[in-house]
Protein backbone atom coordinates (compact mmCIF):
# COMPACT_ATOMS: atom_id res chain seq x y z
CA UNK A 1 0.00 0.00 0.00
CA UNK A 2 1.17 3.51 -0.70
CA UNK A 3 1.64 6.11 2.01
CA UNK A 4 -1.44 8.21 1.45
CA UNK A 5 -4.37 8.35 -0.90
CA UNK A 6 -3.52 10.57 -3.83
CA UNK A 7 0.19 9.74 -3.90
CA UNK A 8 1.28 9.25 -7.48
CA UNK A 9 2.46 5.74 -8.23
CA UNK A 10 5.57 5.95 -10.44
CA UNK A 11 4.76 4.82 -13.99
CA UNK A 12 7.74 2.44 -13.99
CA UNK A 13 6.22 0.54 -11.06
CA UNK A 14 2.82 0.41 -12.76
CA UNK A 15 4.42 -0.81 -16.00
CA UNK A 16 6.32 -3.66 -14.31
CA UNK A 17 3.29 -4.49 -12.16
CA UNK A 18 0.85 -4.64 -15.07
CA UNK A 19 3.36 -6.15 -17.51
CA UNK A 20 5.79 -8.13 -15.35
CA UNK A 21 8.77 -9.57 -17.19
CA UNK A 22 10.11 -13.08 -16.73
CA UNK A 23 7.41 -14.47 -14.44
CA UNK A 24 7.67 -18.19 -13.77
CA UNK A 25 10.10 -20.83 -12.63
CA UNK A 26 13.23 -22.59 -13.85
CA UNK A 27 14.21 -26.14 -12.87
CA UNK A 28 15.57 -25.63 -9.36
CA UNK A 29 17.29 -29.03 -9.50
CA UNK A 30 19.34 -28.14 -12.57
CA UNK A 31 23.05 -27.71 -11.80
CA UNK A 32 23.23 -24.43 -13.74
CA UNK A 33 20.17 -22.85 -12.06
CA UNK A 34 20.46 -20.84 -8.86
CA UNK A 35 17.39 -20.17 -6.72
CA UNK A 36 17.04 -17.40 -4.17
CA UNK A 37 14.05 -17.25 -1.85
CA UNK A 38 13.90 -14.22 0.41
CA UNK A 39 11.24 -12.59 2.53
CA UNK A 40 10.62 -9.44 4.49
CA UNK A 41 8.74 -10.38 7.66
CA UNK A 42 7.85 -6.76 8.38
CA UNK A 43 5.67 -6.41 5.29
CA UNK A 44 5.04 -10.04 4.34
CA UNK A 45 6.65 -9.81 0.89
CA UNK A 46 8.21 -13.03 -0.40
CA UNK A 47 10.38 -13.13 -3.50
CA UNK A 48 11.74 -16.11 -5.44
CA UNK A 49 14.30 -15.27 -8.08
CA UNK A 50 16.07 -17.82 -10.27
CA UNK A 51 18.97 -17.49 -12.68
CA UNK A 52 20.20 -19.85 -15.36
CA UNK A 53 23.92 -19.60 -16.07
CA UNK A 54 25.69 -20.91 -19.17
CA UNK A 55 29.07 -22.65 -19.29
CA UNK A 56 30.82 -19.28 -19.72
CA UNK A 57 29.40 -17.90 -16.48
CA UNK A 58 26.86 -15.67 -18.21
CA UNK A 59 23.26 -15.43 -17.01
CA UNK A 60 21.13 -16.50 -19.96
CA UNK A 61 17.72 -16.55 -18.27
CA UNK A 62 16.02 -15.35 -15.10
CA UNK A 63 12.57 -15.90 -13.62
CA UNK A 64 10.72 -14.65 -10.58
CA UNK A 65 7.64 -15.24 -8.49
CA UNK A 66 6.76 -12.61 -5.92
CA UNK A 67 4.03 -12.40 -3.34
CA UNK A 68 3.76 -8.79 -2.32
CA UNK A 69 2.90 -5.26 -3.25
CA UNK A 70 3.32 -3.63 -6.66
CA UNK A 71 6.74 -2.26 -5.73
CA UNK A 72 8.00 -5.72 -4.73
CA UNK A 73 6.73 -7.21 -8.00
CA UNK A 74 8.22 -4.34 -10.01
CA UNK A 75 11.57 -4.65 -8.20
CA UNK A 76 11.85 -8.37 -8.90
CA UNK A 77 10.70 -7.95 -12.50
CA UNK A 78 13.35 -5.29 -13.10
CA UNK A 79 15.98 -7.42 -11.35
CA UNK A 80 15.39 -10.32 -13.75
CA UNK A 81 15.72 -7.95 -16.71
CA UNK A 82 18.96 -6.52 -15.39
CA UNK A 83 20.73 -9.80 -14.58
CA UNK A 84 20.14 -11.34 -18.01
CA UNK A 85 23.24 -11.11 -20.18
CA UNK A 86 25.50 -10.28 -17.24
CA UNK A 87 28.18 -12.50 -15.75
CA UNK A 88 27.67 -13.78 -12.22
CA UNK A 89 30.17 -11.21 -10.91
CA UNK A 90 28.51 -8.35 -12.83
CA UNK A 91 25.09 -9.34 -11.48
CA UNK A 92 26.46 -9.22 -7.93
CA UNK A 93 27.20 -5.51 -8.49
CA UNK A 94 23.50 -4.65 -8.88
CA UNK A 95 22.49 -2.55 -5.89
CA UNK A 96 19.08 -1.92 -4.38
CA UNK A 97 19.70 1.81 -4.76
CA UNK A 98 19.94 1.37 -8.56
CA UNK A 99 16.66 -0.57 -8.61
CA UNK A 100 14.94 2.02 -6.41
CA UNK A 101 16.21 4.86 -8.59
CA UNK A 102 15.10 3.21 -11.84
CA UNK A 103 11.61 2.59 -10.43
CA UNK A 104 11.41 5.94 -8.58
CA UNK A 105 10.46 4.12 -5.38
CA UNK A 106 9.40 6.31 -2.46
CA UNK A 107 11.40 5.87 0.79
CA UNK A 108 8.65 3.74 2.34
CA UNK A 109 9.13 1.18 -0.46
CA UNK A 110 12.93 0.94 -0.42
CA UNK A 111 12.72 -2.42 1.37
CA UNK A 112 11.26 -3.84 -1.88
CA UNK A 113 14.43 -2.99 -3.80
CA UNK A 114 16.54 -4.38 -0.93
CA UNK A 115 14.60 -7.62 -1.19
CA UNK A 116 15.36 -7.80 -4.92
CA UNK A 117 19.09 -7.29 -4.31
CA UNK A 118 19.00 -9.98 -1.61
CA UNK A 119 17.17 -12.35 -3.99
CA UNK A 120 19.83 -11.85 -6.69
CA UNK A 121 22.61 -12.55 -4.18
CA UNK A 122 20.81 -15.60 -2.78
CA UNK A 123 20.22 -17.05 -6.27
CA UNK A 124 23.85 -16.55 -7.25
CA UNK A 125 25.08 -18.05 -3.96
CA UNK A 126 22.91 -21.11 -4.63
CA UNK A 127 24.31 -21.37 -8.17
CA UNK A 128 27.91 -21.11 -6.90
CA UNK A 129 27.26 -23.76 -4.24
CA UNK A 130 26.00 -26.15 -6.93
CA UNK A 131 29.19 -25.61 -8.95
CA UNK A 132 31.42 -26.49 -6.00
CA UNK A 133 29.47 -28.15 -3.18
CA UNK A 134 32.67 -28.87 -1.24
CA UNK A 135 33.51 -25.18 -1.08
CA UNK A 136 30.25 -24.48 0.74
CA UNK A 137 31.03 -27.14 3.33
CA UNK A 138 34.51 -25.74 3.86
CA UNK A 139 33.11 -22.21 4.37
CA UNK A 140 30.59 -23.51 6.93
CA UNK A 141 33.40 -25.12 8.95
CA UNK A 142 35.64 -22.03 8.82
Amino acid sequence: AWVAVGDAVPWQVVDHYENPRNVGSLDRNAKNVGTGLVGAPACGDVMKLQVEVDENGKIVDARFKTFGCGSAIASSSLATEWVKGKTVDEALQIKNTDIAKELCLPPVKLHCSMLAEDAIKAALADYKLKQDPNKGEAEKKA
